[in-house]
């Protein structure tokens, strides 16, 4: 009995040198649970200089040392390897993340294995724990879990052995709206984010191989029922010791929503464009180049759409002045739009119409355009003119009218009826239309503030305003403004409508 302790005493003694210098760490149990032997790589990893600081015993170390796994469960007792191992228990690949009570910052990730070693006779002969420090690929593997999840882009990982996803990020749980439990552990086939796509037997055989998955359009199933186009690209990868594949995600459905958005808003253009009743021209903003134009264009000009579309606005020899093309082209280039310029347009039966011309632009299909539209007053004009021709043929002899009604008539013949004094009177205020009816009586800024009660500074100001919005620079502009308008009988008799001024 003596002979065979002896003979293993010596085997080990032997071992021991080998054994020193592994990096990975050894420590030798007893069957009662004494710490009989450590290498220094097993020191090392506990941070201690000599065999005695791991403690003597199971219960020592335990005291010494705070052992929790990866997702920061502590191990209580009767859970730590070394006392796995002295229940005779023998294990692999458990990672576990060890502290020292004493400098409690002080942690290291091992990834340990338990052998308990028999005799020939098949008795308990030792106890060996082996462990690898594997706090790099700990610390590396951590710093992958917190990009992993704060990445803004949807991902998941799938383990390439069955098909798993393992891994899910906030990303895609927002952008889907389903819940972790939802993803982790179910199979591509039950979350099939390569249905409908593209090139979706590619995805499959490069999955298989596990190699790169390019990028594609996928539609992607959610809880409620509905899908959401997405791009679904693949990049091989190794967590821990599996293969997998990381799959990220980018979401179309708000492009797709927009092109839809836009596509409705272009029908509901093109429906607008032929139903209005205005002759409408569409044209490129580059050298308004004539894209379309409208049924009351063909009906109005006479031109079949044929004949005009592709064409440059000025190959069509539309305009009377052949020279308004390029002060319509150079006006664009520096406003951008035009209102109500009047011009004169000839149709293709040598008739000319009086329009007034107006152009915006707008965004059809992602190109700049330009939108004509003429708007033919021919008739009006000719009204206009009929009643000028009257209005001359009274006026040969008015020795009868009175005076106002013979003002009142050349005001209309000149093109200034009551209705326009009207409309440009609206854009000031009633303390600016007193400022002008007493401006036009000769009255200087004091003694309109005098007469108004005001402060000579207010008045300066409203005078000010007043020379801004009738675009004159002095009070003999604004009282010839107001006279050219038949606002007022004679200079100091205010005649403004809404506003009665007394004379001192």
């Amino acid at each position: 009995m003596t002979r065979p302790v002896l003979r293993a005493t010596a085997d080990r003694r032997r071992l021991q040198p080998i054994v020193e210098y592994l990096r990975d760490g050894v420590i030798l149990l007893e069957p009662d649970g004494t710490i009989g032997w450590a290498n220094r790589a097993a020191l090392d990893m506990h941070g201690v200089d000599e065999l005695a600081a791991l403690g003597r015993n199971l219960r020592e170390y335990r005291a010494r040392f705070r052992l929790r796994y990866r997702n920061h469960r502590r191990l209580e007792a009767g859970q730590y390897p070394l006392e796995r191992l002295a229940a005779g228990e023998s294990f692999d690949d458990v990672v576990v993340e060890v502290a020292s009570v004493a400098t409690p910052k002080r942690r290291w990730v091992h990834r340990v294995r338990g052998l308990a070693l028999t005799d020939r006779a098949g008795r308990p002969d030792g106890l060996v724990l082996i462990a690898a420090d594997v706090t790099d690929w700990a610390e590396a593997e951590q710093r992958f879990e917190k990009t992993f999840q704060a990445n803004p882009a949807p991902a998941l990982i799938c383990r390439l052995e069955d098909l798993r996803y393992i891994k899910v990020n906030h990303g895609f749980l927002d952008m889907t709206g389903y819940a972790r439990e939802q993803v982790l552990g179910r199979s591509l086939h039950d979350l099939d984010v390569f249905e409908q796509a593209d090139r979706r037997e590619l995805a499959l055989e490069s999955l298989e191989a596990g190699e790169t998955i390019p990028q594609m359009e996928a539609e992607l199933r959610l809880p409620d029922g509905g899908a959401k186009l997405v791009i679904v690209a693949g990049q091989p990868i190794e967590l821990g010791d599996a293969a997998c594949m990381l799959l990220t995600f980018v979401d179309l459905e708000p492009r797709r929503q927009a092109e839809q958005a836009l596509r409705q808003s272009e029908e509901r253009f093109a429906k607008a464009f032929r139903m209005t009743p205005v002759a409408t021209l569409l044209c490129s903003a580059a050298r308004l180049r004539v894209m379309d134009v409208n049924e009351a264009f063909v009906a109005s000009l006479g031109y079949a759409a044929e004949e005009v579309r592709d064409r440059p606005l000025d190959d069509l020899d539309l305009f009377v002045d052949r020279h308004a093309g390029a002060r319509l082209g150079e006006r664009l280039r520096r406003n951008g739009s035009v209102r109500s310029d009047a011009c004169q347009v000839k149709k293709k039966d040598g008739g000319v119409l009086d329009c007034l011309l107006s152009v915006e632009t707008v965004g059809i299909q992602h190109e700049v355009c330009r939108l004509l539209v003429l708007f033919d007053v021919t008739e009006r004009r000719r009204s206009e003119g009929e009643l000028m021709a009257a209005i001359e043929e009274v006026m040969k002899d008015a020795t009868w009218f009175s005076r106002s009604l013979v003002e009142k008539l050349a005001h209309v013949r000149h093109g200034r009826p009551a209705e326009l004094a009207a409309a440009e009177l609206a854009g000031l205020t009633a303390r600016e239309r007193d400022a002008l009816s007493l401006i036009c009586e000769g009255l200087a800024d004091k003694e309109i503030a005098a007469r108004l009660g005001l402060a000579p500074n207010t008045v300066r100001n409203h005078v000010a305003a007043l020379y801004s919005k009738l675009d004159v620079h002095s009070r003999s502009e604004a009282i010839v403004w107001a006279r050219e308008r038949g606002l007022f009988g004679r200079l100091g008799r205010s005649t403004l409508p809404g506003r009665r001024v007394r004379r001192r």
